[in-house]
């Protein structure tokens, strides 16, 4: 969901001079989890027991989330995809083998699948409060997410960016699409957390923006109007990092395996560096109305990449499947420049065989499973122990 600090540490000085030699951009991955009992598939407030059979090598890397029955990792800049899958990799197991050591599992699911006992905020001033300033805004065991940060040149050009982002991002939230169960049943939503974090009031798209100044202006407005704390609470689909020079893509749930994480990096930095182009080569961002995003974020919670979407440049019902092709063809040439292509592309058909996390658990459950054996399996592919290759 959110944290005020969360976000990668500073990229080395060579991994720096080499993406500045090259114009290349760099990137980093936020994943939230969940925590589950051990044999049930109810969240548990297990967080700081966790935390205690966390390496100590590991732990800047490991933190603290809203909920204690959640914790949050963040990987270190990179240049090179093959080097993020590996820290993202060996985030997970060393996560999922401290929440083994503290009698739980460690899940990558959007939200909790099954009813349990209520869920305390992190023991933090800020988490206090936000609670007491926002009430039951977030009710259950929490909301997971996955944040793509991407490097920008500069906030400027960051606020360009994120103009040019706009129409692109409903189909990146139905390729996350990882929270299909709630309360022990189907919500007929592929991701239901969607639909509880648009509780919030600044979740949303970003609005189109004029400047950088124009980005401050609304972020000190929003926070004089009562509706965030601090800018750590702007929840916006895309945003520049409040501590990082990047743009961070933070609207979809968190994926059921490493290797989706990586494809979605692998697409967010292909799709920022072909923006990028545009906005250096002057060409306008397109003039998409709000309602229609906000139909097609919704579009996007409701049917995954298992149904339909709307084309931004049609304003027209499409297959999800062949507007994911759509975005991948269109930032293919910056797949290659980066090195990203060919893995990009096993990923890619990878996720058309396997569908979304919204689609492989509810495969096992029209499979006779139920909602245990799915939190089993899950948990099994969250520290990359099951095998869907």
């Amino acid at each position: 969901m959110d944290t005020a600090s969360s976000g990668s540490t500073t990229i080395s000085p060579e991994l720096a001079e080499e993406a500045e030699a090259n114009d290349l951009l760099t990137l980093g991955v936020e994943e939230e989890y969940l925590l589950v009992d051990a044999v049930e598939p109810r969240a548990v407030e297990a967080v700081e027991e966790v935390f205690d059979h966390v390496p100590a090598e590991m732990r800047d890397a490991v933190q603290h989330e809203f909920m204690r029955s959640q914790i949050e990792v963040a990987s270190p800049p990179q240049l090179h995809l093959d080097v993020l899958a590996d820290a993202l990799r060996n985030l997970r197991r060393t996560v999922a083998e401290a929440a083994d050591a503290a009698g739980v599992r460690l899940l990558a699911m959007g939200t909790g699948p099954a009813t349990g006992p209520l869920i305390r905020v992190v023991d933090k001033p800020r988490y206090h409060r936000m609670r007491e300033r926002f009430g039951d805004l977030a009710p259950g065991p929490g909301m997971c997410g996955t944040h793509v940060h991407v490097s920008v040149p500069d906030d400027e050009t960051g606020v360009q960016i994120l103009n040019h982002l706009r129409p692109w991002l409903p189909i990146f939230q139905a390729a996350t699409a990882n929270s299909p169960l709630s309360g022990g049943r189907d919500t007929g939503y592929a991701s239901w957390r969607s639909l509880l974090w648009e509780r919030w009031p600044t979740v949303g798209p970003a609005p189109y923006l004029r400047s950088f100044d124009e980005y401050q202006t609304m972020i000190a407005d929003l926070e004089a109007s009562g509706a965030m704390l601090d800018e750590g609470m702007l929840y916006w689909y895309a945003r520049l990092s409040a501590n990082y020079p990047t743009v961070e893509i933070r609207m979809g749930d968190v994926m059921p395996t490493a290797d989706d994480a990586v494809l979605l990096a692998a697409l967010a930095r292909a799709l920022v560096a072909t923006l990028l182009r545009d906005v250096r080569a002057g060409v306008p961002a397109p003039d998409v109305p709000h309602p229609l995003l906000m139909a097609a974020h919704w579009r996007a919670a409701h049917d995954g990449l298992e149904g339909v979407n709307i084309d931004m440049a049609t304003r027209e019902p499409r297959p999800a499947w062949r507007l994911m092709r759509q975005l991948f063809d269109y930032v293919r040439p910056e797949l290659e420049r980066h090195g990203d292509l060919e893995t990009a592309t096993v990923l890619m058909g990878r996720l058309r065989s396997q569908g979304t996390g919204a689609a492989r658990q509810r495969a096992i459950l029209s499979q006779g499973g139920s909602v245990s054996d799915v939190v089993d399996r899950f948990a099994r592919l969250t520290r990359g122990d099951a095998d869907e290759k």
